[in-house]
This record gives C-alpha cells, structure tokens and sequence, in this order.
C-alpha cells in the first residue's frame, strides 16, 4: 500500500487512503501544480476523504488539517478559523467564483455552512494571504470547492447513479442524497444531485446530555453540464441551491445549557434561515496557438438570502433580513514564454443589497420598522481587481521564483443606512484602491526533488464591506453594533519559511510564518448602552499587531498496510485595540487565537483496498489568552477560557465491491464534555455514524 507523503497530499488525505498520484493544486497559483512544486503551505481533502471520513458539513471537512480551528456558534453554522482569521478575513471560492460577499460579518459566521460538502468532489486549502491573485479578504487563507460533474466522456450514450446514506447517532441525523450522470459521446455530459438532511437535537458528552433546540433541516440540489465543441475547449453551465431552515444560535436563548461557568442568553428563539443560490456559465480553452496558451472566463449570478428571528424575553418578535444578489465576471490567461510562465488576468463582482428590520409587539402588531436592516438597504458594493504573476524557473529549474502584483478597487454606495442615535437617514459612497505585490521563491535541494526549501513575502489587504461600515445588530454575547462610515482598508505582510520532503515511505512539511497586522478594524466600546442596557459598540481602524506560529503536518508508510500521519499547530498574536473611539490603545491577544493542537492517527489498509480501519486523535491544549472582547463573550468563552480537550476516534471501513462501501465510525470514544474554542455549543458525544455509499 502506498501512502501519502506530508509533502504531497496532506494527513487528511493520508489517512483516509492516499490516491496513488499525488493531487494538482489549482488555488495556490491558479494553474495546476503538485503540491511539491509550490511556494505556499497547501492542503487538499480529496475524494476519499469525503467518502471516508464522512464530514457532516463543508466545514467539517476540514478538520484535523494544520491551523485551523473550526469555531461553531451554532450546530447549523460553522466558520473555520485560517491561521487566527475567520469571518470575512477568510476567502471561500465555488468553482472559482467567490462566496464572499459584502455583507459578510466579522468573527464567526454561518456563510460556509451553504456550501453542501456532500456536492463536492474536493476542497483546497492555501494558508496565508491570498490577495494578490484573489484580492480582498484573502488574509488567513484562501478555500476552494470544487462541485461534481460528469467525468467520464466515452463513446456513445452512458449513464449512472449514485445512492448515499449517512446516520450519526449524537446529532440524531439522517442524511441522503441521490444522483444521475451521464454522457452523450465526447461532447456533451450532464451531473445532477440531490440531497436532503434533518438534524435533530445534538447530544453532548457525558455530563452535558441533551442540547434541546440544536436541530434543523436542509435541502441541496445542484447541476452541471459539460459541453466540449472541439477537442481544445469546454463550455460548464453550473447550478447549486442550499435552503438551510431553523438553525438555532441557541447559546444567545434560555434554551442554552452553561457549560464551565459560561452564561445562557435571555432570548426566548434567535432562528437563521439561510438560501443560496448559483447559476454560472464558464469557459475554458487550452494548447491555444500564439501568445496566450489557455483562457479561462466566468460569468455568474449568486443570490444569498439570511433571515434572523428573535423572541426577546420581553415577548416582542424582531424579523431583520438581508438579500444579496451579486454578479460575478473574471476572465484568466496564461502564457508560457522564455521569462517564465505568466498568469494575469481581471475580476469583477457587483451586490445588491436590501435588507430589513421590524418589531413586532407581544401582541403581534407592527410596532417599528428602520430603514435598514443588519446593514444598509438599497445598496450598491463592487469589487474590481487586475492582476499578474509570474513563476520564473533558475538554475536548472532547482531555483523557482514567483513574483506577483495586483490592483484593486472597492467602490461602496449605501442607500439607506440609518444613524442608530437620532434614527435620521444616512446615505454615503466611497472608494478605496489598493495594490499588493507577492515574492515567493522554491529552492530543490536536490536533483530528486526529495527536499525542497520554501517561503516568501505575500502582501494582504481587505476593503472595509458593509458590514464594517453600516452594521446595525447585535455582536458578541448581547454588544449592540453601530455603523462606522469613517474606515479605511486593512493591510497585512506574511513571511513564510519551510521545508517540504518526500523520501521513500516518510513525507513531512514544515512552516513559521509571521504576519503583519496594520489598521485591522476591530470593535470598540463606546462607553454608551442601549436602553435595554446592552453595551454600544462599533468599529475603528486599529494600530498594528501581529500572529505567529508553527505548522509540522507529517506521515509514515510503515509497510504491511499500517501508516502514522499527523500534525501540530502553535499560534499566538496580539494586536492593539482601543479601550473607546479615539481613546487609550491595550495591547491584547488577538480574538479567538488557536490554541495548540495536534491531531494524530494510525491506519490500516488491506492489500486489495476492500477494508480499513483507523484510530484518530485531537488534543488541544487550554485557551486562556483572551481579547477583552473575548472576556465579554460570555454565552460562548467560559471565565477563564476554553478549557484543553482531547478526544479518539475509530473508523473503519469495507468495500465489498468496486460500486458500493460501507463505513462506520465511532467518534469521542470516551463521551467526552469539549467545545471548540469560541464556540456556541459543545461537540458532540460519543457519536456512532453509518453510512452506505452505492454506485450503480
């Protein structure tokens, strides 16, 4: 059996089964390299691992991969954390075409929950700043999925299906999703697939039982055509819809269970309903005659739509909505020549933005409405950016440079805000422009490609959003949010060094990185309160600070079918943050910092590949470095911190033919009581998952 080197493919990967060539990573370059070949520090969760390890979400598909934390404010919203940024400092992309929008909140959010990890075929993962090739918010790392589609094109008419189950104990959840592929000759194939999903009420460990009121339904259908004209281009037509309904952040209700001292909200209901819908068209030519060898053009539509519900304890019923509707265009080029291989190209995104907010009395009648819901109404945001980068091979290609710059513009135009104090309309635009660079260099050491020395410098950036500038909602444990129309973008400087080796049975890759913090915008304090008494806060650009840490993601064959894999992660941070608008700067911990973690498994493979089993292990040590604002997010950080966890994991799996597995899966073996740091609710206990995955 072969398995995965840390320098090829990822633990991830090597544990749930390494395919037998090592993965093409597209993200971190935008053109297809091995994962030896890049500057950068790189994931993949391939298709095995999908089918394996049984994610229950697109988020949780990411666990167990080197710096990052996957915070959950609720079972139906999760956010991953990329070398200490989440929220809107993290970049998603669908097939190329961004999840991000301007609306995206700071901290945690329930954005990438939309994205149904049982569509997929593979994600990747690139840590660090992004934003030379993907422009703003690319700052903690940059996330790519990638949907399923037709693959196979023989000759004459074909077609197949496929049928997945998936139950796990703890969540008291049924999963299933069916569907159809098929091809028309070498021309033309077609990708269809539904799935469906109800969540009851999560069970946690030992001590903490029940957490009532956790569950929620789902439903997800996408589609994919592929049309190939000629035998040098491709034309896909894709479609995704995500409907997520009553997803409770329940640690905001009465509902909530205290967990290690940490307080239970007042709310009677706090209800998100989520709708995404995608439909785009691209373009893709290659081996092309003259100066350019491949194009690459997208042309998309995407609608997000979130409703929040609130009983408040007084019995009165907020409903505040926000609809966006974004169009998206990007065209890419690339071009091989005697001074190296050039990607360059252009991108443009524009939202519509409406959103909403009424107050209804105990009775039922309208009480109040705003002109602006969470965020202005009638707005406008675009996004435009151009960029070009160069991979310059020396010294007999064992040198390899890559330098890269971008330009970029956000325009904001807000219809509708409202001033939270006086409730007189507002209405403001403004522009902001920005440009990056990126300098990476790949050093072989030997003429193997055995060892390989990597690192570089990579300029981030994100333009202050909607969010940022209009929010007018609760934040953190019951802080209410005012807008901020006077911001300016971030900027951050990443140095990154490391080694990548892949020798005969034993793969490693190790990283530091340090990266610059400058005028982040963070909340602060106004020293005010609402009427109902919850604090006033609202946003600043802030003064400098910094994050840091190790990465070590390493794997062992050691023959007989049996492979070790695991990784460590170390971080700190701290960053300045006023004590009140204009007022005195405190150097503190920067929100929700990783605490180290190692993740760890042993695997078993039979020769002929028809059975496995694997024992799997997370241990994170205690998070007591908090940010004031972290002291004052009670509901989901204990006084104190987040206490350190360890939990084991056994699964297993048998394929009893080429079409069909089974796999089986008991997760926290020892009912352990743990929470990820900063989130909403506990883990789950010991949770026994099932699943059947027939091809026909």
């Amino acid at each position: 059996m072969v398995f995965a080197q840390a320098g090829l493919e990822p633990s991830m990967e090597a544990a749930a089964g390494a395919e037998l060539l090592p993965p093409m990573i597209v993200t971190a370059s935008r053109t297809a390299l091995e994962p030896q070949d890049l500057p950068y520090s790189a994931s993949v969760v391939g298709a095995t691992a999908f089918e394996e390890r049984l994610p229950r979400t697109t988020v949780e598909a990411l666990r167990e991969l080197p710096s990052i934390m996957l915070q959950k404010t609720g079972h139906g919203q999760g956010s991953p954390f990329l070398r200490g940024f989440t929220g809107f400092r993290t970049l998603m992309l669908i097939d190329g075409i961004r999840l991000n929008n301007s609306t995206f909140r700071d901290g945690p959010n329930q954005y990438w929950s939309t994205v149904d990890a049982f569509s997929l075929s593979r994600m990747e993962v690139v840590r660090g700043p992004g934003s030379v090739l993907y422009g703003s918010d690319a700052i903690g790392g940059t996330v790519q999925a990638f949907t399923r589609g037709r693959e196979s094109f023989d000759p004459g008419w074909h077609a197949d299906g496929r049928a997945f189950y998936r139950f796990a104990s703890a969540e008291s959840s049924h999963t299933g999703r069916g569907e159809f592929s098929a091809n028309g000759g070498e021309t033309v194939g077609l990708h269809a697939g539904l799935t469906m999903k109800e969540y009851g009420d999560l069970r946690g460990g030992e001590d903490l039982g029940l957490m009532p009121r956790t569950g929620y339904s789902e439903w997800d259908a996408d589609a994919k055509v592929r049309w190939r004209p000629n035998d040098f281009s491709e034309v896909v037509f894709g479609h995704q819809t995500v409907d997520l309904d009553d997803a409770w952040r329940t640690h905001a209700t009465v509902q909530g269970k205290s967990w290690e001292g940490a307080t239970v909200g007042r709310d009677f209901t706090r209800i998100f309903d989520q709708l995404r819908d995608l439909n785009y068209v691209q373009y893709q030519a290659r081996d092309l005659d003259g100066f350019v060898d491949e194009v690459r053009a997208s042309l998309s539509y995407q609608v997000q739509g979130e409703k929040e519900t609130r009983w408040r304890s007084d019995l009165r019923r907020d409903e505040q909505t926000v609809d966006v509707g974004t169009l998206g265009a990007w065209v890419q080029a690339l071009s091989t020549t005697s001074v190296g291989e050039w990607v360059y190209g252009a991108e443009f995104y524009h939202d519509w933005v409406d959103s909403t907010f009424r107050r209804y009395a105990s009775t039922g009648e309208l009480q109040s409405q705003r002109r602006q819901g969470p965020v202005t109404d009638d707005g406008g945001y675009d996004l435009f950016g151009a960029y070009v980068q160069d991979r310059i091979p020396l010294w007999n290609e064992r040198l390899e440079l890559t330098l890269g710059g971008r330009i970029n513009q956000a325009h904001a135009d807000a219809g509708a805000a409202e001033d939270p104090f006086t409730a007189a309309p507002l209405s403001f635009e403004d522009s902001w422009s920005t440009a990056v660079g990126s300098g990476r260099f790949l050093w072989r050491v030997d003429a193997d490609r055995r060892w390989v020395v990597f690192g570089g410098v990579s300029q981030g950036f994100r333009a202050p959003n909607f969010s940022d500038l209009t929010r007018f909602d609760i934040a953190r444990s019951g802080e209410q949010e005012v807008p901020a129309l006077d911001l300016s973008p971030e900027h951050f400087i990443s140095f990154e060094g490391g080694v990548k080796t892949h020798h005969g049975r034993f793969g490693l890759e190790a990283s530091f990185f340090h990266t610059l913090i400058d005028e982040m915008i963070v909340r602060v304090p106004t020293g005010l309160a609402t009427p109902a008494g919850a604090a006033i806060v609202t946003k600043q650009n802030s003064g400098d600070g910094y994050v840091h840490g190790v990465e070590l993601d390493a794997s062992v064959d050691l023959g007989a079918g049996f492979g070790l894999w695991g990784n460590l992660t170390w971080m700190e941070g701290r960053v300045e943050t006023p004590l009140s608008p204009g007022g005195p700067i405190l150097e503190e911990p920067v929100t929700r910092i990783m605490p180290a973690t190692v993740n760890a498994g042993i695997r078993w493979e039979a020769e002929d590949r028809r059975f496995w089993a694997e024992f799997a292990t997370t241990v994170a040590r205690t998070q007591d470095l908090l940010s004031s604002g972290d002291a004052r997010d009670t509901d989901r950080i204990p006084s104190g911190g987040t206490p350190g966890y360890e939990v084991y994991h056994l699964r297993a799996g048998w394929r009893p033919c080429a079409k069909a597995t089974l796999s089986l899966a008991l997760e926290n073996l020892a009912n352990a009581d743990y929470r990820v740091h900063g989130s909403g609710l506990n883990e789950p206990g010991r949770n026994l998952i099932v699943a059947c995955d027939v091809r026909f």
